[in-house]
């Protein structure tokens, strides 16, 4: 079935225009999805999709008109009235049926992902089961959606709250997880009774469109779902139409912090999510072998371009004798394109994202840091052109340096040193992002003083030998994780 949506959402030798230049190609187009139908578009302006481990041009995107971007936009619209009518059992039904069709398509769709943003396979098979995951938990709206009553609030009168869709809602989906994100966004919206207009990112639109094909064949009504493609304009229209009422968007600091604002002037919900700094603290009684293994995963898992990337560690005390075991299992991962058998680090989404990956190497150099790997000369065979950049990492790093105050999003791994628990603690809370971070321990005091000091909004524990005075009476002799939110 995939294949089949994949070839409806894609079209071959279409002719097309940029600019004044008109010329024909056989290069794929990617269409537009309004109102229940995949719509070549009008424009005159279309983007190159590249795949990254190659940088040869495999489709192109157009940027859609004022007039298709309306049209998606009314069709959001004019479906709301029939679609917040629905009963919530028959919305449902819909995504009882979609969360089947993406698991018997999981595979199609990590293959559309590995080609355009460059992951491997087994990283893109996670992206959908990430977002497989929240399309099973929007089956449960039946209990997520009850409201609360409090009879006699005073003297005859009973209060009762409601949960009501708003109506048409966006989201502005970035690079880094083609179905992981939009998975995030427009499922939790629509079972609600909201209607979607989604503008996933110009550079990996095919997975979306993939999504859009199977949520119609899962039952969803013409209009409920709208896919736009773009930039700039897009952006600016979905802050700005008055029938859109709430936005959410991931992606950088910048376009997130103009979203908000912008979004936010004309009186929509804006859900923002931005750049992050993660924080692993390593203490010296931490389970070495555990640790290390999780460092390497967490800091080069999909080429470290991910917001939840583990991508600075703090050693502290004795640990910071375990330098030199973290860069030979680094060393030992295997840089391929993403569609390659046992590759374990793609390549980066473009060549502009590996020129500042390496600017950001050769600044904690040019600062007086220590590079203890570098994976900015790494060379493939057979994909001399792609956009690599090997597991790389920098020590001796401190916070002034540019390689840790700004987020690098590649996979490099910036190490700094600390004496105490609580000097790791201060360098954590001075830091300005705050979405995750992590400490490594077998001690519970130590845990649970972290987890009440750091001031981040998730803290997980790896390695810990749970004391039952701090986590509960079972006792885990195996490596586990705690996740804390602080919210």
């Amino acid at each position: 079935m995939a294949s089949t949506a994949l070839r409806s959402v894609l079209r071959t030798k279409v002719p097309f225009k940029i600019g004044r230049m008109c010329y024909s190609s056989s290069v794929p187009t990617t269409k537009l999805f309004i109102d229940g139908k995949f719509v070549e578009s009008k424009t005159s302006e279309w983007l190159d999709i590249h795949n990254p481990a190659t940088n040869e041009v495999i489709a192109r995107v157009p940027k859609a008109t004022q007039e298709e971007m309306l049209a998606a936009v009314d069709s959001c619209s004019r479906a709301f009235h029939s679609w917040s009518e629905t009963s919530i059992l028959a919305r449902q039904q819909v995504f009882l049926r979609y969360q089947q069709l993406i698991k018997d398509n999981i595979k199609e769709l990590a293959k559309a992902i590995t080609v355009e943003q460059g992951k491997t396979l087994a990283d893109a098979e996670g992206d959908v089961f990430r977002g497989l995951q929240v399309v099973e938990h929007a089956c449960s709206i039946t209990s997520l959606m009850l409201g609360e009553t409090l009879p006699s609030i005073t003297k005859d009168m009973d209060t009762y709250t409601y949960r009501l869709p708003l109506g048409v809602c966006a989201g502005i989906a970035p690079f880094n997880f083609p179905a992981m994100i939009p998975l995030w966004m427009f499922p939790m919206g629509m079972v609600c009774g909201n209607t979607y207009l989604l503008k996933p990112s110009e550079r990996v639109p095919t997975c979306a469109m993939l999504l859009a094909k199977m949520l119609q064949d899962a039952g969803a009504p013409d209009g409920t779902l709208n896919i736009i493609h773009g930039q700039h304009a897009a952006v600016n229209f979905i802050c700005d139409h008055p029938a859109i009422k709430a936005i959410s968007f991931v992606g950088s600091n910048q376009a997130g912090e103009y979203i908000y604002e912008r979004g936010s002037k004309n009186g929509k919900r804006v859900q923002s999510n931005m750049g992050a700094k993660n924080h692993g603290v390593v203490m010296p009684d931490a389970n070495k072998e555990n640790t290390l293994n999780q460092l390497v995963g967490a800091a080069f898992g999909a080429a470290g371009q991910r917001c939840m990337a583990l991508s600075t560690a703090i050693l502290v005390g004795e640990a910071r004798g375990w330098l030199p075991e973290l860069v030979e299992r680094a060393k030992a991962l295997r840089v391929n394109a993403g569609d390659q058998p046992g590759a374990d680090v793609g390549p980066l989404i473009s060549p502009q994202s590996k020129e500042r990956v390496c600017s950001l190497i050769q600044s904690g150099v040019d600062e007086g840091a220590k590079l203890l790997l570098d994976g900015r000369n790494v060379k493939v065979k057979g994909y001399e052109r792609g956009n690599f950049v090997g597991p790389t990492i920098i020590a001796n790093v401190t916070p002034d340096m540019k390689c840790y105050t700004e987020e690098i999003f590649g996979p490099v791994l910036v190490v700094l040193e600390a004496e105490t628990l609580d000097d790791a603690i201060s360098l954590v809370n001075r830091n300005p992002y705050g979405n995750g971070t992590a400490i490594f321990t077998t001690n519970g005091a130590t845990a649970r003083k972290y987890t009440h000091e750091v001031d981040v909004g998730q803290v997980s524990g790896y390695s810990l030998q749970m004391c039952s005075s701090v986590l509960g009476e079972r006792r885990h002799s195996h490596p586990s994780v705690m996740s804390i939110q602080h919210l």
